[in-house]
């Protein structure tokens, strides 16, 4: 029998706020365990809490961007659960009336586009840490809590269960990911827990429609694990249900080194948790005056930027999207084009030399030591004809260890092109004449033989002669 994946997402993200959601504490990553605490996130008896505005503003800017309805009235309640890194032993979130609801987002597979459904989007406080003596809690003899991270404010993005591979999961996270950097409420950094996230999976027999029994899989904090973590589920699920089991609803854990999950727990359910409205928060009014003022402070989100580059750029839909991934590549582009850049150059160079060197050094664009002012200019030279896109590469790869300006290396190196028609003639005569097999095979009809003629001359000239010359002074002479 085969298998359908039905796989939902529950996505955590970090608000990159300075203080804490209901106390003022910072919120900053790496500090001394235990340093960034307070009577009010370590839930002491006879303290209040009260709310962080700057968390409600980046949550409905959130929704906004995908595509959410905002709740006018909203509230916070108790998550009533027991565990080591939660200290008042209830998680303060929200239940029934969320800020966001009924959202969604594009995405791109290889399949074609899909839209994600959203649930909801709320507000909650983070939980503290377990630093685990071992490589993950199933492994470890002893655990260590840290609740520096108790109380920093989340957002948590919970889809619709309209995934059914791996890759549409990745990519929807993907997704969320480039729209919560662009609006700047996270910083998104996935190896310090920014974001992370809770993935539901089950499996029903193709062409059904009634959903299987899920499990739970917590916090995965990278896209590879994510898919990784995904696949081998669907797996193990296909593996139990053929073999005649029936699969437990649980949480598990993923373990990357082993590439396994692993049981941690039966899964709770709603009522489980004995939801209760927060008694010490006051409801969230918001005004429709409000939602219009944070609406008009979002800027330009990746699928509009992405259709304004292919309807005003030229760019191709993979360029495009690659170049909007993120909103460091996507400024970038912009910096390169506002030097007076060709934008179809500019994205052909991010799109190969530049990403191949980052990709080498394993860095993001925003440390890439040439900048965009830098990579600009150098595509003006190619542009003027300076230098050829052939010699570029050797300008770029010099530029990556020299802070010059790219003018300067190119004189200080000796590589500005060759355009004196009669410096080229020479090297072009001198090519018909040393290769008469080339030459007789061009004329008898095979035109790729001009190739090996170009060579000739690229090499006399030591690759500085402009290679559209080369091609029509030769096309010319060997009529």
């Amino acid at each position: 029998m085969n298998y359908e994946a039905v796989i939902g997402l529950e996505i955590h993200c970090e608000l990159k706020t300075k203080t804490k959601i209901f106390c003022g504490c910072a919120t900053g990553f790496g500090a001394e365990q235990n340093t960034h605490v307070c009577p009010v996130c370590l839930g002491l008896p006879g303290v209040l809490p009260t709310i962080n505005k700057r968390v409600v503003e980046f949550a409905i800017k959130a929704g906004l961007a995908t595509n959410c309805e905002i709740n006018k009235y909203s509230k916070f309640d108790r998550k009533n659960y027991y565990y080591p890194d939660l200290p008042k032993n209830w998680q303060t979130s929200q239940y029934d009336l969320p800020i966001c609801e009924h959202g969604w987002v594009d995405i791109d597979t290889s399949e074609g586009k899909k839209r994600v459904r959203l649930t909801r989007i709320h507000m909650e406080e983070d939980a503290g840490k377990l630093v685990h003596s071992g490589t993950t809690i199933k492994d470890s003899i002893s655990s260590d809590v840290d609740y520096n991270r108790t109380g920093v404010p989340l957002l948590e993005i919970v889809s619709e269960p309209d995934m059914h591979t791996a890759e549409e999961a990745r990519v929807y996270m993907e997704k969320i990911k480039a729209i919560m950097e662009y609006i700047d409420v996270s910083n998104c950094r996935m190896e310090e827990g920014n974001l992370r996230a809770d993935v539901n999976v089950s499996i029903r027999p193709e062409g059904t429609t009634e959903l299987g029994t899920r499990t739970e899989m917590k916090n995965i904090n990278s896209f590879k694990s994510l898919e990784d973590a995904i696949n081998y589920e669907i797996e193990r699920q296909t593996e139990v249900l053929e073999d005649g089991g029936h699969i437990v609803q649980e949480t598990r854990t993923y373990d990357a080194d082993r590439g396994i999950t692993l049981s941690m727990r039966s899964k709770e359910n709603a009522h489980d948790y004995r939801y209760m409205p927060e008694p010490d928060l006051p409801p969230i009014i918001t005004s429709d005056e409000t939602i219009e003022k944070y609406r008009a402070e979002l800027p330009e989100l990746p699928d509009a930027r992405r259709a304004r580059y292919e309807k005003d750029y030229g760019l191709g839909d993979y360029d495009a999207a690659m170049i909007t991934s993120t909103r460091a590549m996507a400024e970038y582009y912009d910096a390169v084009i506002a030097t007076g850049a060709d934008p179809k150059l500019a994205a052909n160079w991010m799109m190969s030399d530049l990403s191949k060197k980052l990709n080498e050094e394993g860095i993001t664009i925003e440390k890439s030591p040439v900048d965009a002012q830098r990579l600009g200019e150098m595509i003006q030279l190619i542009m003027k004809d300076t230098i050829s896109g052939k010699i570029a590469k050797k300008v770029f790869t010099e530029m990556w260890t020299n802070p010059d300006a790219p003018e300067k290396i190119v004189k200080d190196k000796g590589l500005v092109q060759i355009t004196d028609t009669g410096a080229i003639e020479s090297a072009v005569d001198a090519a018909i004449a040393a290769n008469p097999k080339a030459v007789a095979e061009y004329q008898g009809g095979k035109k790729k033989a001009i190739g090996a003629l170009v060579g000739q001359v690229m090499k006399a000239t030591k690759g500085k002669a402009n290679p559209q010359m080369v091609n029509k002074m030769l096309v010319e002479k060997l009529k």
